[in-house]
């Protein structure tokens, strides 16, 4: 167990053992991030517990804001929180990390550093690291309708479901044909049936158009341009539960009229800007109509 700063330390699983160092260091809460939960030899600790494996899969990225919270009130006058995993060198020194990011306001490279000048031993895993990198560019406050966030769980997903038949309800988004929406919304050019909505749109960075594409690079000047995008990449929407899952790719269809939107591809699959996607589920702009909402006050 070792003093990361006043009243935070981290630990392993084995530190939970030594009631009476856990009381000398004025230990009151317990911050558990690990496969299973241990049990504590007394029950004077407030204790929170997170379900974490310390692999590819694991998203502790929707947990750092409760588990900063958790170590804030931990820190309180005459308090001391200790976070620990198995062996306190990963899933606890994630959470550890996040929460010098956030209360500090410094960045993941600074972080790690003050955290691994206590603890050289710290090794955070590369899945950690990146959800740490997003912890950053999201401001320190995960915002979980945000396109960035939705993707990260769609690549956690594809890791976590190998064969797509068990994936949670709450991948998908609510079908927008079966309901009322003032949102910008998105139908099939061919029947108007409202297959998406703008909030579902996964914005993802412009690639480099036709050096992307061997095969289709052109010599000469302007070669180099970068192509605009031609489809849409959305998360998945109720309607394509069915087409989904069981399989890694195939197409998407109208629900209602069966005209082909686009495909899919856990894997990932290309846009026409170069970009490569993962997952992808891709519906071509020329076969959807952008519809927006207008309101017009009534007439006095």
């Amino acid at each position: 167990m070792i003093l990361v700063e006043s009243g935070l330390y981290i630990g392993a699983a084995s530190d939970l053992k030594d009631l009476t160092k856990l009381s000398s260091q004025g230990i009151t809460h317990v911050l558990t991030v690990d496969s299973e939960q241990v049990a504590l030899p007394s029950s004077q600790f407030i204790t929170k517990y997170v379900r974490a494996l310390d692999d590819s899969t694991t998203d502790l990225l929707s947990k750092f804001d409760e588990c900063v919270q958790f170590i804030d009130v931990g820190k309180e006058p005459s308090c001391s929180v200790l976070v620990h995993c198995h062996a306190g060198q990963s899933r606890s020194a994630a959470v550890v990390t996040a929460y010098l990011m956030k209360t500090h306001k410094i960045t993941l490279e600074q972080a790690q550093s003050k955290l691994i000048q206590v603890k050289p031993d710290v090794k955070i895993n590369e899945n950690f690291l990146d959800q740490l990198t997003l912890f950053e560019s999201f401001g320190y406050v995960v915002d979980i309708s945000s396109p960035q966030y939705k993707q990260f769980r769609l690549k956690n997903l594809t890791e976590r479901y190998s064969d797509l038949k068990d994936l949670p309800k709450e991948v998908f988004a609510a079908d927008p044909g079966q309901s009322q929406n003032t949102e910008i919304s998105y139908r099939c050019r061919k029947c108007r049936r409202t297959l998406f909505c703008g909030s579902s749109i996964l914005s993802h960075e412009v690639g480099n158009g036709p050096n992307a594409f061997p095969h289709k690079k052109t010599a000469g000047p302007g070669s180099g341009h970068h192509a605009s995008c031609t489809s849409y990449f959305i998360e998945p929407v109720r309607w394509m539960e069915d087409a989904l899952l069981g399989v890694m790719d195939g197409q998407l269809l109208c629900p209602k009229c069966t005209s082909k939107l686009g495909s899919f591809n856990w894997y990932g699959e290309q846009c026409s800007c170069g970009r490569w996607v993962t997952p992808a589920f891709q519906i071509h702009k020329n076969r959807v109509d952008e519809i927006k909402h207008i309101n017009i006050p009534a007439l006095k």
